[in-house]
Order: structure tokens, then C-alpha cells, then sequence
């Protein structure tokens, strides 16, 4: 029998429960035993939900109140020392200290995910770290599940991608040193696992994805010889791209079951069928990353010789990864439209489709016959719809010369004139772009969307929101202001919304970090710009006063990563449709009087795909649709983009090759580690490190903000620096937002006065 498993499964809930519980835990208004009530519910759901749709097993310990790889550290005992842990059992509020940070104890650093959208909070090692088991969460949500009645199987962070993943504190130190110590905390989870009853644990080693070191290659080898000893067999789960080269590894390793991304690495399968392992192979061939319908009987075509061959009770049919990466439920999108929500499986529905394909295997396509001719059905439907396909866009993108992708004249040219028109004064200070997005701005918007306010009194209210923004940044004496994108609901969804080819869910929220959700938007078709989408606010906000106001627009590459993308085209040709609609956006505004415009592309180095030998690719047409979006426009307008939360050593030439005249960067949490990649590099343009970590609740000093800011100034010099926070606002309050600015601004002032600058 062939049966059907999930990976993980979102934990967010369908009406984003886990995030309102959360942030109200956080606000005292929910206290621990209500959230940890709120949380069995969820996964009680989740497990039934799952059961339901027709897999023959569910996972465990896939749920967090944050992240996995937090929770990983957290089992570890690996609680750095500022948070002054001394609890046995690790306490739910010193596991949110380490994510967010405490008045005295910055949060832990955040970063990507591979190359997803979701964060994850970065372990911190040093030389003499110990190790303890710390939280009992794989085994108390085991057999939590075992006891509503469901077969279950365990999921687990492997030990070499945990330690991979982390950042070690002394230099000379490698992370993988410390194998040794977590391994025996490892096996006794294994043990206690077995104990309760589990037969098969996951053990997620994305990292087999990547290009590894020789050193990573033996602690694979030295960590699976030490965990194949429990009682119990383990499923390798690499995913997120092909094993390659990894593959003889991966099958070399004494597991009892290996699973292949069949839909990042296709290739994997007839490798593994000609190697005839005598390992159960599971075969992630349902998209686990995006939302369209999988063509279930083209999947059955390709699988079911390889099945044969492999034998069907060694093989298991599963997504490509984990279902975290996308909405819940389709059943929830009342509002969608018929035709393109018959192209559409969220989670819930793709579990089905890993159950129809397992049952067809077994029983043959007979026993489906129903669920393979709706599949087909809608397929077929949606390669014919006249709504994908633009001739005009097609042709547009066609016509696109060299000189549409390139700056007219070089940096060092444009930066005098820039000078010249702008006047700003040595470490000019600015932010991201958004301000709070408090309850009332909410509140607004929803009265609008439900008609119970008119149009005239809504704008009002986001004029009165902006007026109020622009005079406080004003009297602190912000140097480039922002409007404050009190008319923005999400900077990607804000602009799909005014996008040919977009679409969008009411429900379809997935997981960016923490408690953050996004609803990303599904591109369903070839993308164009029916009018300007951000001029008029613009406009209004510069209108207010002499300073000048900096345009926000969002860029090419970061709108492709996070939506849903088409299937049917390469991305490559999507992003640079949007690339020619966000460059008429950036014409427009320099039009109206936009002397300052911002292209945020936080994504870049997120889409970077995972494997070497294909960075060049991926980097020359992400860069390009940068530049083909900024290059519309004189040199005396200043384009700056935004990227936060990223690795950029390896790819610093695609990032001065995009040719922003400044680049904003996250760096408090790094201690300004990453400034020096840029330092080193000699990064030519200039540079706006962040001072301020909008990512915690905690205000900090300006003092504090001095300290950093004098790393960047010897790092970089103060001729290039910029001053900003290291993210948008939209997430923080107002009384958090008017003290950190101020200090941030007194900082940058404080430090004008203490430095020369040559002329």
C-alpha cells in the first residue's frame, strides 16, 4: 500500500487565531494557559482536519508559537546568556525574550528562511556552550495527538541544519564543532519518542539541498550513525531544491526513508529508481510552496513506473515540503470568482491531492476516477482561459532595449547633481517608509470596505493620518520624509490590487515571521499597470511641506516572491512585466514632483535559488528588472531601494550592479556585522544601515544608536552613510516610534558634530 503523509501542516488557523492569541499574551489581556488552550485546540483541528482529508498519517511538533528552528534551540537549552534563563523547563515568556527581545536583552537575530518569505530567529553559539534538553514539546504534542486516536509521525529540525543555520559569537569557532554535545540531547528525544508509541520521526535536513562543505558532509554521515541507533525509524526530509550531487549521501546515510522534492528537484527520481535503495522513498510531488491545482493525472503519468519499480509499500506520496507556505483552506474564499478558483488547492486541498494520488497507486485510477476527471477538467480550463494572456504586454516586453535597463549616466555623476538639488546634510536621516498601523487605521479601513463610511470621509481620515505623520517627522527633524502608507494594506498586496493579472483571497494568509501574517497575492496572468497607483498620495504628502518626500513603491523582484506565482510561464517573464509597470509608476512620480523614489526589494536575495551553479541565472534577471523599473528618469532623481533580514556576502556584485543610488539595510540586530560585507566589498554607492530594530518592542537609546552609528561611520566613512531604522514602522506603536525616532535623529545629530567631512 502507498501511503499518504504530510510534511507540516500552517499553524496559523483560519482566522489567524494563533496570531491573535499570541500578540494578546503578549499584551496581558490572555494568560498562559488560555494561549497554551488555544494552541491544543488549533492542533487538534489541524491533526482531525488532516485525518479527514485522507493521510494516513499526520505530523507532530510541526506547531510553534514562532518558529521551528527557536523551537529547536529552545529544546537544546541553547538560551543565550542575556536572557538570564535559569528554568529547567524553558518558560513561554523567555521564549518569546529571545524572538523579541526584552528592555535590557536585544531579541536574537532574524533571517530567511532559505529562499522563502518566512524568518526564523538565528541560533547563537560560542566556544564552552552547554547543552541541555530544555522543552518537552516533541514528545507532549506526540502524544497529545496519539491520544485524539491518530497515527502520527514526529518532526524534528536535524541537528547539521540547525547548527548550519546558526551564527556563532567568537571568531574561529565552527558551530558544527558543537555536534557532539547536542547529539546524545537528540537521542534521548528519539528514545522518549519511541517510548510513547512512535514509529517513524522526521527529521528535516533542508541543508542536504544546498552546496555543503566537507565538513557538513561529515556531520551528516557522523550524526545519522549516532540517531539510527534509537528505536525507531527516521525519514530524511531534505526539500526546498534537487539533492544533485547530494544524493549519494543522502542514500548513503542509515535512515530507514528518504524523501525527495520532486517538484524543486525532479530530477532526484530517476536517480534514486536506478540506485534501488532499500530505503521507504517518499515523493514530495504536490506543490507545497504555491496554490494552483496539480494536473493529478500528468503526476500519475510520470510516478507510476518509477512506483513500480521502487514498490509501492516503499514509497509514500507526500507535498514537496512542508504546507506552512500556503493558505489553509480554500473553502474559506467565498468571494473568488468560480472559474479561477477552480485552478486553486491551499493546504486542505492539497492534502486531498496527496490522498487521491496514494489511493490511485494503490487501487488504481479507477478508485479516483471522479477527483483525476475534476483535476483535468480544470487544467485543461485554465490553460484555455482567454483572461491569462496580454498581446499588448507581450509586445511591450518584446521592444525592451539595453538602454531602458541602465541609469544614463554613472553614480558618481548623478550623486552631485542629486546633491545639488536635494541639500541634505552629512548622515541625512530618513525611514523605511511606513508608520504605525494603529487599531484606528484599521478600523477605517474595514468601516470602508464594509461601505459603512463613504469614500470622501475615508480620505479624509488618510489625509489627516498623512498631515499628522509629515509634521512629526517634521519637528524631530527627519531630513527625507515618508507619507506614512496609511492607505496600505500590505506593500505587495497594495499593489496587486491596482495590477492586471493579480487576484486576491480574503483568507489566504500564510506565515511570515512570528505573529506576522501576509496574504499574498495570486498572479494568475500577464501583468500591466491600468493607471498611476501611488501618485496622488505622493503628490498630497509633498504639497505639505519643503522637505523632500520620498515616492515608496515596492520592486519587481520582491512583488514576484511574494505572491503566488503563475505556473505556466517562467518567473523570469513575469518579474519583468512587472518590472515595466513599477518603471511607469517611478516615470509618474518623478512627473508629479517625486524627487526621491524607493523601490524596496527586500526578496532579491531570498529568490537567490539555493545551489551555486545557479545564482548567475537568477541574479541577471532579477537585477535587470530592478534596473528596468528604476531607469526611466533624470539623474537628478535619487532611487534608493531596501532589503532587510539577508545574507548579501556572496552576491554583492549583482547588489551594486542594481545601481540604487542608496541602499538600506538591516544591522542593529547584527551589531552592524553586516555592514562590513558592504565595507569590504567597497560598496560604491550609499548606504543607509539600520540603526533601530523595529522588530522588537524594546526602545532603544540614543546612546545606543550613537554606538552603532560610529561602527558605520568607521566602517564606511560618513560621507556615504544614511541614517533609518533597519525596517518599515507599520508593525510598531506610536509611542514606541515618536521616542526611538527622536533618539535616532539626535544620534545622527550628535554625531554630525563630532565628524569632518572633506569636501
Amino acid at each position: 500500500m502507498t501511503q499518504a503523509v504530510n510534511l507540516g501542516f500552517p499553524r496559523i488557523g483560519a482566522r489567524r487565531d494563533l496570531k491573535k492569541a499570541v500578540e494578546s499574551y503578549w499584551k496581558g489581556t490572555l494568560d498562559a494557559g488560555q494561549l497554551l488552550q488555544t494552541a491544543a485546540n488549533l492542533r487538534a483541528d489541524h491533526w482531525r482536519l488532516q485525518a479527514d482529508a485522507g493521510l494516513d498519517c499526520v505530523p507532530t511538533g510541526d506547531f510553534s508559537f514562532y518558529d521551528q528552528v527557536l523551537d529547536t534551540t529552545v529544546m537544546l537549552g541553547a538560551v543565550p546568556e542575556r536572557f538570564g534563563a535559569s528554568e529547567e523547563i524553558v518558560s513561554l515568556d523567555t521564549y518569546f525574550a529571545m524572538a523579541r527581545g526584552t528592555k535590557d536583552a536585544p531579541a536574537m537575530e532574524m533571517t530567511k528562511w532559505f529562499d522563502t518569505n518566512y524568518h526564523y530567529i538565528v541560533p547563537e553559539f560560542t566556544r564552552n556552550q552547554e547543552f541541555r534538553l530544555a522543552s518537552n514539546k516533541p514528545l507532549d504534542e506526540f502524544r497529545e495527538a496519539k491520544a485524539q486516536g491518530h497515527t502520527a509521525r514526529p518532526v524534528l529540525l536535524g541537528p547539521v541544519t540547525w547548527l548550519s543555520l546558526g551564527k556563532t559569537k567568537e571568531a574561529g569557532f565552527d558551530p558544527l564543532d558543537h555536534l557532539d554535545a547536542i547529539l546524545p540531547i537528540y537521542a534521548q528525544v528519539l528514545k522518549a519518542l519511541a517510548s510513547a508509541g512512535a514509529e517513524w520521526v522526521q527529521f528535516d535536513e533542508p541543508i542536504l539541498a544546498l552546496d555543503l562543505t566537507s565538513a557538513q558532509k561529515d556531520a551528516l554521515q557522523r550524526a545519522y550513525a549516532r540517531l539510527s541507533q534509537a528505536e525507531v525509524n527516521l525519514m530524511l526530509t531534505p526539500y526546498f531544491d534537487r539533492l544533485g550531487d547530494n544524493l549519494d549521501l543522502a542514500l548513503s546515510l542509515p535512515v530507514a526513508g528518504l524523501h525527495l522534492d520532486l517538484v524543486r528537484g525532479p530530477s532526484d527520481l530517476d536517480a534514486v529508481v536506478a540506485a534501488a535503495p532499500n530505503k521507504v522513498i517518499s515523493l514530495g510531488v504536490i506543490n507545497g510552496r504555491n496554490v494552483w491545482r496539480a494536473d493529478l493525472s500528468s503526476v500519475l503519468d510520470w510516478i507510476e513506473g518509477p512506483v513500480a519499480k521502487l514498490g509501492r509499500d516503499r514509497v509514500v506520496i507526500a507535498p514537496s515540503c512542508s504546507l506552512l507556505h500556503t493558505p489553509i483552506d480554500l473553502v474559506y474564499e467565498t468571494k473568488l470568482d468560480d472559474e479561477l478558483k477552480s485552478w486553486l488547492a491551499f493546504a486542505k486541498q492539497k492534502i486531498e491531492e496527496v490522498a487521491v494520488l496514494s489511493m490511485a497507486l494503490t487501487k488504481g485510477r479507477d478508485a479516483v476516477s471522479e477527483a483525476l476527471a475534476a483535476s483535468d477538467a480544470a487544467c485543461k480550463a485554465r490553460k484555455a482561459s482567454p483572461r491569462i494572456h496580454n498581446a499588448a504586454v507581450h509586445e511591450r516586453l518584446t521592444n525592451v532595449t539595453a538602454k531602458d535597463e541602465a541609469r544614463a549616466t554613472p553614480f558618481k555623476d548623478r550623486r552631485k547633481l542629486q546633491q545639488k538639488k536635494l541639500k541634505l546634510p552629512v548622515l541625512p536621516t530618513t525611514t523605511i517608509g511606513s508608520f504605525p498601523q494603529t487599531a484606528d487605521v484599521r478600523k477605517a479601513r474595514a468601516s470602508f470596505r464594509r461601505g459603512d463610511i463613504s469614500e470622501a470621509d475615508y480620505n479624509q481620515f488618510l489625509r489627516d493620518q498623512t498631515r499628522d505623520a509629515l509634521r512629526f517627522q517634521e519637528e524631530i527633524g527627519v531630513d527625507v520624509l515618508v507619507h506614512g502608507e496609511f492607505e496600505r494594506n500590505d506593500m505587495v498586496e497594495y499593489f496587486g490590487e491596482q495590477l492586471d493579472g493579480f487576484a486576491f483571497t480574503r483568507n489566504g494568509w500564510v506565515q511570515s515571521y512570528g505573529s506576522r501574517c501576509v496574504k499574498p497575492p495570486l498572479i494568475y496572468g500577464d501583468v500591466s499597470r491600468p493607471e498611476p497607483m501611488t501618485v496622488a498620495w505622493s503628490q498630497y504628502a509633498q504639497s505639505l511641506t519643503e522637505r523632500p518626500v520620498k515616492g515608496m513603491l515596492t520592486g519587481p523582484v520582491t512583488i514576484l516572491q511574494w505572491s503566488f506565482v503563475r505556473d505556466d510561464q517562467p518567473r523570469r517573464d513575469t518579474c519583468r512585466q512587472i518590472a515595466l509597470a513599477i518603471r511607469d509608476e517611478v516615470v509618474d512620480l518623478e512627473a508629479a514632483g517625486i524627487g526621491v523614489i524607493q523601490i524596496d526589494e527586500p526578496a532579491l536575495r531570498e529568490g537567490l535559488p539555493l545551489r551555486t551553479s545557479d545564482h548567475a541565472a537568477y541574479l541577471e534577471w532579477a537585477v535587470t528588472a530592478f534596473r528596468l523599473s528604476a531607469s526611466g528618469i533624470a539623474d537628478e532623481t535619487q532611487i534608493h531601494t531596501h532589503m532587510c533580514y539577508s545574507e548579501f556576502n556572496d552576491i554583492m556584485p549583482s547588489i551594486a550592479a542594481m545601481d540604487a543610488d542608496v541602499i538600506s539595510i538591516e544591522t542593529s540586530r547584527s551589531d552592524m556585522e553586516l555592514l562590513s560585507v558592504f565595507a569590504d566589498f567597497e560598496y560604491p554607492n550609499e548606504i543607509g544601515p539600520g540603526i533601530w530594530d523595529i522588530h522588537s518592542p524594546r526602545v532603544p537609546g540614543q546612546p545606543e544608536m550613537e554606538a552603532l552609528l560610529r561602527k558605520a561611520v568607521d566602517a564606511v566613512g560618513p560621507e556615504k552613510l544614511w541614517v533609518n531604522p533597519d525596517c518599515g514602522l507599520k508593525t510598531r506603536g506610536w509611542e514606541e516610534v515618536r521616542a526611538s525616532l527622536t533618539h535616532l535623529v539626535n544620534a545622527a545629530r550628535t554625531l554630525r558634530a563630532d565628524i569632518k567631512v572633506d569636501a
